[in-house]
């Protein structure tokens, strides 16, 4: 018994030693194997996008999110003046303009200034090897250089070239030629390509991008179109309103400083007939372009661009979190308690900024509550410069008419 006894304890020992060390190894083995568990953190994938944004609309807008939403990061290139002069003709803005319109846009990440209007294979070698790209990116529109090659023939050649649709209905030659329509009578026979225009305008699909226009891009819902965060309970609102016609450099600039003061801007843009009834009121052309052209057909040409146009090319913009489609031109108490807005301001340059001098101020409400600010407009640039400047070079856009992206 004493035998037995003493082999049943040794017994007992060694399972509890060997229970230990195979204990202690499989917790060495766990201890090991985790890092070769961990999940590699993914590397961003990265999409390059180039062009001209030469008088930029909101077909540029929705190519950039088109391109932003085949990676995690965009980068844009923004073509330098000299290359498209030789290629296109001389830019109606010049590259400093054209640089604050792209990195406006809310789905750009990163800009690449003075852009090869051609992707050469040093660039191409430039843009995988110095900026990680991933893949380049361009409209389904056909983008042919002066000698008749493929501008992308390269990016498609070496496998990293992805395609987006093209936004229909808009384009900078388009564009081009409402603004020369303003200062020039047109004939009655021309209105059929502007009516079919509009009815493209105005069609279904235009809410459907105005919806993904008017959301950010962090917080995705189901349909993959991220939600919108409201202001909080005790957000400062901004509010800014104005026609935002040909959406400029100057446009951007000014909403960039109203944003900075406060937590959400909300921006309301005017109806086409206030619209209207301005250019009527003010005459603006005459002084412009030096013709003496009447109301009615001054008023018949403006706003260049229709409500859903303008409220598109603001929605895209960085800086706004909320628009106000079809605003009223006063600025009321009512409205300014619905909207709950802590400050309204205003450009020091617009097309009519003598606003405090009328009999009927918008803004009178606002001033007499001490929430009025006039702000310093960085840039020197209204929708009329912009067209200033295509009557000034109205020949040379007649031959160089392909402005697109």
């Amino acid at each position: 018994m004493g035998w037995e006894g003493a082999s049943g304890q040794r017994i007992a020992v060694s399972w509890l030693i060997g229970g230990l060390v195979i204990g202690l190894s499989v917790l060495g083995f766990r201890r090991l194997a985790l890092p070769h568990n961990k999940k590699k953190k993914k590397r961003p994938i990265r999409v390059y996008m180039d062009g001209c944004f030469d008088m930029m609309h909101y077909g540029h807008c929705n190519a950039l999110r088109q391109a932003r939403a085949l990676g995690d990061q965009l980068v844009v290139g923004v073509v330098s003046d000299d290359e498209i002069i030789v290629n296109k003709g001389p830019p109606v803005t010049p590259l400093d303009e054209r640089m604050i319109m792209v990195s406006g846009v809310k789905w750009v990440d990163e800009i690449i200034p003075d852009a090869p209007y051609a992707i050469t294979e040093e660039f191409m070698k430039k843009l995988f090897d110095e900026y990680n790209i991933d893949y380049i990116i361009h409209g389904d529109d056909p983008c042919v250089l002066p000698d008749g090659t493929d501008a992308y023939a390269l990016a498609k050649k070496a496998g990293r070239y992805k395609q987006i649709k093209r936004t229909e209905g808009v384009s900078s030659t388009d564009i081009v030629g409402r603004m020369l329509l303003c200062v020039r009578e047109r004939s009655a026979g021309d209105s059929n390509s502007h009516s079919s225009l509009q009815r493209q305008f105005s069609s279904n699909g235009r809410s459907t991008l105005q919806r993904q226009f008017s959301h950010g891009r962090n917080n995705k819902s189901e349909d993959g179109v991220s939600d919108f965060a409201g202001p909080g309970p005790d957000a400062r609102i901004i509010y800014i309103d104005g026609a935002f016609d040909l959406f400029h450099a100057g446009h951007v600039e000014i909403l960039r400083l109203a944003r900075g003061l406060g937590d959400f801007l909300l921006v309301g843009i005017h109806t086409d007939h206030n619209v209207r009834m301005a250019e009527c009121t003010y005459g603006l052309f005459v002084f412009l372009v030096e013709m003496t052209i009447d109301c009615a057909k001054r008023g018949r040409h403006r706003p260049i661009m229709n409500l859903h146009e303008r409220s598109l090319s603001v929605l895209a913009c960085r800086y706004v979190d909320e628009v106000i489609i079809g605003a009223p031109m006063e600025v009321s108490k009512d409205m300014i308690t619905t909207f709950n807005i802590s400050l309204v301001v205003q450009g020091s340059v617009a097309e009519d900024n003598d606003f405090q001098k009328e009999k009927e101020n918008p803004y009178e409400v606002p001033n007499s509550m001490g929430i009025l600010k006039l702000l310093e407009s960085p840039l020197e640039i209204t929708t009329s410069t912009i067209i200033k400047r295509i009557v000034s070079n109205h020949d040379a856009y007649q031959v160089f008419t392909h402005l697109a992206l």
